[in-house]
């Protein structure tokens, strides 16, 4: 059987999902299964029908969720719904949308994973710096069981 012309192929559209937090251990087909419930309970079982979302790339952080074309803002309004996968608290924030999977790949930016024992010195104080990736960086001084905050200015940040 010979393959269908593109002109009579079903057009797609491809969504770029950044999964937090993102140490989450979730795999493919536990992003697939939280994506269909949240389009079956936000768009109905005959919008999920005539959408055919599915999940064609989960790993590193990212998932990519194929749809057809014209369904993929209902889709994207959809994912950023979804709230757990296997029992493991996520959310989904949409990054980009494109015709292909290739472009989204060029999209992802991969996540490094910061350590965890970085010690800082403020003052004459040492503190243990937790560091998240693109969010926020918390400071513990050592020996202490509580947390202070700090506010840091530009010419905070110059000084270093």
């Amino acid at each position: 059987m010979r393959p269908r012309p593109p002109a009579m192929r079903t057009k797609r559209r491809y969504i770029l999902v950044r999964i937090h937090p993102c140490g989450a251990r979730v795999d493919q087909k536990q992003v697939y299964l939280a994506v269909i419930e949240a389009v079956t309970s936000l768009l109905g079982d005959a919008a999920a029908g005539l959408a055919q979302p599915a999940v064609v790339f989960c790993e590193e952080g990212y998932a990519i969720v194929r749809c057809r074309r014209g369904t993929e803002k209902d889709i994207a309004a959809a994912l950023a719904t979804v709230t757990t996968a296997a029992d493991e608290r996520i959310a989904l924030r949409t990054v980009a949308v494109s015709g292909t999977i290739h472009a989204l790949r060029r999209r992802m930016r991969p996540i490094r994973h910061l350590s965890m024992d970085e010690g800082v010195k403020i003052g004459e104080t040492y503190f243990t710096a937790y560091r998240y990736p693109r969010q926020k960086v918390d400071l513990v001084e050592k020996g202490i069981k509580h947390q202070k905050s700090f506010f840091f200015t530009e010419a905070d940040l110059e000084e270093r």
